[in-house]
């Protein structure tokens, strides 16, 4: 379909090579009644990655705009990277889809059902829907539900207080979002710029309509940040985010989800000793979440550890 596309999807491929036709091929299967473009963006992969990026941009050139980097940006840390796509994306582009090189997308229709519905109410700023994981080194899909999903078969609408407390709802392939709700937020204050930041930048602007209704699939590789031996670096990086929210919103609301999203690292704070981390509950948090995070979740933390290895005795 010719014309001015109305979604651009970002797509950041590093080594994908053993996915990437999975995921292309999740792009060009869309139908719609609308132009739509996805901007590939290769950061100088060593492995095939850049030859499938080009078979599929000739034989589909309406669809695929490929970008091939011959020095990696991400490493760069200095939003090159962003800076780059961004510039690629078309000017005309009303919304923006997203889904990494190593994640696909299930359904057909995906594109269509979320833009219909961004479309018909222009009080939300994003739309997301259920997925699955597959998980790469057991070769097996892993059990997976949304929480906000478990006990209805309907699709909800979500708001910034429900992302408050703390329950991450979505994956980035899943999303579609309204460019300009982006444009309008505080997002280019956050020092962090990753899935959590995005979707409450985006959540600042509108609510969010979560489907139920897998169309996509996330994989989970050994190697993720999320793994056990990169998750010292991933809560390192997760403070600083929500840090970075806090700064930048000042808000209640924004040290509420903050809060929320350290309680985890409670327990792990105290016994590593980590002052800095202390100080910063303080600073960013105020003294009343401090002091839950410092004394009252740690404590309850130990209480369900302690239920749990009783329980399994």
């Amino acid at each position: 379909m010719t014309g001015d596309p109305l979604v651009s999807i970002r797509c950041l491929v590093y080594n994908h090579e053993p996915y990437l036709r999975q995921c292309l091929d999740g792009f060009v299967m869309q139908k719609t009644n609308f132009p739509f473009e996805a901007i590939v963006h290769d950061d100088a992969s060593t492995d095939g990655s850049a030859a499938i990026i080009r078979e599929y941009a000739e034989k589909y050139p309406d669809i695929i705009k490929p970008i091939y980097e011959t020095e990696n940006q991400y490493s760069k840390h200095d939003g090159s990277m962003h800076r780059i796509i961004d510039a690629a994306v078309h000017p005309k582009s009303k919304y923006i889809a997203l889904c990494e090189g190593d994640d696909y997308w299930t359904d057909p229709n995906k594109l269509q059902i979320q833009v219909d519905f961004l479309e018909a109410h222009p009080d939300y700023s994003l739309a997301v829907h259920e997925y699955q994981e597959w998980d790469e080194e057991k070769k097996s899909f892993r059990p997976h539900r949304i929480k906000f999903l478990e006990n209805t078969t309907e699709d909800l609408t979500l708001t910034l207080d429900d992302f408050a407390t703390g329950v991450f709802f979505t994956k980035t392939l899943t999303c579609v979002y309204r460019r300009d709700s982006l444009l309008n937020s505080k997002y280019t204050k956050y020092s962090a710029k990753y899935d959590m930041t995005l979707f409450y930048a985006l959540m600042t602007q509108g609510k969010c309509r979560l489907f139920n209704q897998v169309m996509g699939c996330y994989r989970i590789q050994p190697n993720s940040i999320t793994s056990s031996q990169n998750i010292r670096k991933f809560r390192h990086d997760n403070s600083d985010g929500l840090y970075g929210i806090c700064r930048a919103e000042g808000t209640k609301q924004s040290r509420e989800f903050a809060y929320n999203n350290l309680k985890p690292y409670a327990l792990s704070v105290l016994l590593d000793r980590n002052w800095d981390s202390i100080k910063s509950f303080f600073k960013y948090l105020g003294f009343k979440h401090a002091m839950m995070i410092l004394f009252v979740d740690p404590l309850k933390i130990l209480v369900e550890m302690i239920k749990s290895r009783y329980a399994n005795l």
